[in-house]
Formats: C-alpha cells, structure tokens, sequence
C-alpha cells in the first residue's frame, strides 16, 4: 500500500519500495533487487519512505511499528548493521512522516504528534494534540499540517520547541492527505472537495 520514493542514491537510481515484509531497493530501469532490509515479524507499511542525511526514513506500519533510519549504500540483504536508529514511540501506523531540516515530525494514529532527530533518532518533544488520523501531515509556508478524521486542522511550527500556531475545523473530516499547489490547500474531506487560499 505504500507510495514508492525515487531517487539518485550515492551515484545510483533507487526505488524505494515498502512491501509487507520488508523494505526493498529496487534499480527503477531495469527491476533488478539492490538490497532488502526484512522484518518479518513487524513489518506491514502503507507510508511513504524518505531520504536524507545519508539514509532511508520510514515506519514499518502495522503490528509492532516503529521508524527506521536505514544508511544507503547497501546492497543484497542487508541487516541490522545498516540500521542506524529505531524509535518505537509515537511511531504512526497510517500517516506518513516529515523531514525537515535535521528533524523528523510524524503523527501517530491516536493524536500524539511527535518530533526526532533525524541524525541520532533521540525525541525532541512529543505531544498529544488530539483526534485520530490517517491523513498525512505537510510542510507548507513554513509550517507544519496536522488534519485529523474529526476534521481538526492544527498548525505547528516547526523546531525544537512544541508550539501551536492556530486550530481550525472542518467538520466533515478528514481521511486523505492534503494536496498544495501554489498557495492553495486542496482538502478532501468525507463528503466536499476544498480549496483553500489566503487571498
């Protein structure tokens, strides 16, 4: 169910791919397999991985899950020598996750949105902000989008600090990612489609 990621990795063409059972890199060209990374027993991802700081960002979904940082490079099954960090906190089942700068924001399914080093996996902050979510979050004008199935939007900003912009509400709710282009929020709530601009 996940969204690949690809890109020039170290000289080389990945596609990252999460599947059920482990996480894989694929040459997009020609299909061939670069390596895997398995976790049988804990691995069932709908998210989209990221990449940056030399390594491969992404929660392993369902079951027990919790967020990885793989380091690039690897090639054939590789193990737990090319893990970096995990973190089992907070750690988002359907949401996917934000990089920004040095610093990894995600919310977790039941409202506890969470902030980590991206270099070290050590938590920032972590903070319940309510509501229940599988919409993904965003970074738009410098901020940071939290929309949840009860239709609460909230607005953090992003650092090292936990602080709440604004809160606002639809009331229909959301269940799908939002979509920007421009200076517009495009927003698709369970029963209307919105656009959304300060004029």
């Amino acid at each position: 169910f996940a969204t690949p990621h690809v890109e020039r990795i170290n000289g080389r063409w990945e596609m990252i791919s999460l599947g059920a059972k482990a996480a894989y890199s694929y040459d997009p060209f020609t299909g061939k397999e670069l390596w895997r990374l398995e976790e049988r027993a804990q691995h069932s991802a709908s998210t989209r991985p990221l990449l940056g700081h030399g390594m491969v960002y992404f929660p392993t979904g369902f079951s027990a899950g919790q967020l990885l940082a793989v380091k690039t490079g690897g090639n054939g099954l590789i193990t737990d020598s090319h893990v970096a960090w995990r973190v089992k906190r907070g750690v988002p089942n359907k949401p996917s996750i934000l990089l920004v700068d040095d610093l990894i924001y995600m919310i977790g399914d039941t409202g506890i949105a969470s902030c980590v080093d991206a270099k070290t996996g050590e938590q920032v902050w972590q903070q319940r902000i309510g509501g229940e979510y599988s919409a993904s979050p965003v970074y738009a004008d410098g901020k940071l989008w939290f929309f949840a199935e009860d239709g609460k939007a909230t607005v953090l900003k992003p650092g090292r600090t936990f602080e709440v912009l604004s809160e606002n509400k639809l009331e229909e709710g959301f269940l799908a990612s939002p979509a920007i282009a421009g200076k517009s929020f495009f927003l698709r709530t369970r029963t209307h489609l919105y656009r959304i601009e300060q004029k």
